[in-house]
């Protein structure tokens, strides 16, 4: 009769590392994300439209810090995007554990006068792709009891905006889209954070060609200095891991968004175009 083999106990399996998904990931804002959660040993999902920018980043950021990091590129105005970057993950077998919606663009000038094309192509980014990732991804999240969202919004989500209604009036909706879901999940182990930064130092104002608006002078009272990319993402870790529903980055910027508390709303179109009216 054989002998049985002797019974080898079983190895613990080595914990998953948690990964993060990241849209706009090739610069600014999300290039920043994606390098301070690579640093926290978080796999990385990078997404954006240029997948050589991607592939660069992946590979540099997977030798430094020992991860995993995926490139899938995608342009998110094509109105199937979040539904072919959910494939993709799926067919990697990964779960996303930090949602980082962060890819967006403006336009600058009054509204009558610039591409319908464009304006709706903004709404697709800005609105659209960030609605069906995050309905995508959340529940999976919540099934798991754990995870974070990040939609990347603006100071502009608390104000009327003239000469960029179409990317402040998206704001607003990301705004109110992440409050309303932080706390429809409260309890769930997952939070939803809406980030609001003012001007950026990125390539976001010549994607807007807004260079020559008011808004961008130094010594603007209204506003902060112009941060880095790399501050606000740091800002938006911070208030990622503590839960925070909202943060407003930047003192004066948070002073900005209480205006309109104590001005009247009749008032606040009016000053706002004045403050990003064109200088010449």
């Amino acid at each position: 009769m054989p002998v049985p083999a002797p019974s080898t106990p079983s190895q613990p399996q080595p914990a998953r590392r948690p990964t993060a998904l990241i849209t706009g990931a090739s610069g600014g804002i999300g290039e920043s994300f994606a390098r301070l959660l690579a640093a926290r040993r978080i796999d990385l999902v990078l997404v954006a439209r240029t997948a050589s920018k991607l592939e660069a980043l992946a590979q540099e950021l997977s030798a430094a810090h020992g991860i995993q990091a995926t490139v899938i590129a995608q342009d998110l105005t094509h109105p199937d995007a979040a539904e072919q970057i959910e494939t993709r993950v799926q067919q990697l077998g990964l779960s996303i554990d930090f949602l980082i919606n962060n890819a967006g663009f403006a336009s600058y000038g009054e509204f009558r006068t610039l591409p319908l094309r464009h304006e709706l192509e903004m709404i697709q980014v800005n609105i659209a792709a960030l609605t069906e990732l995050t309905h995508r991804f959340l529940p999976g999240m919540v099934e798991r009891r754990r995870g974070r969202v990040v939609n990347v919004a603006s100071t502009a989500a608390f104000l009327p905006g003239p000469l960029m209604a179409v990317y402040y009036a998206s704001k607003a909706y990301v705004l109110s889209f992440s409050e309303t879901l932080n706390e429809e999940v409260r309890g769930s182990g997952v939070n939803v954070t809406a980030l609001c930064p003012g001007p950026v130092a990125t390539g976001f104002q010549d994607r807007a060609q807004m260079q020559d608006s008011k808004l961008l002078e130094g010594g603007n009272p209204l506003l902060s200095p112009m941060m880095s990319a790399d501050e606000v993402a740091r800002e938006g870790v911070e208030a990622m891991l503590a839960g925070q529903a909202v943060r407003v980055v930047g003192r004066m910027n948070k002073l900005q968004t209480l205006t309109p508390r104590f001005l009247p709303r009749s008032v606040m179109p009016r000053l706002i175009k004045q403050l990003q009216s064109r200088r010449h």
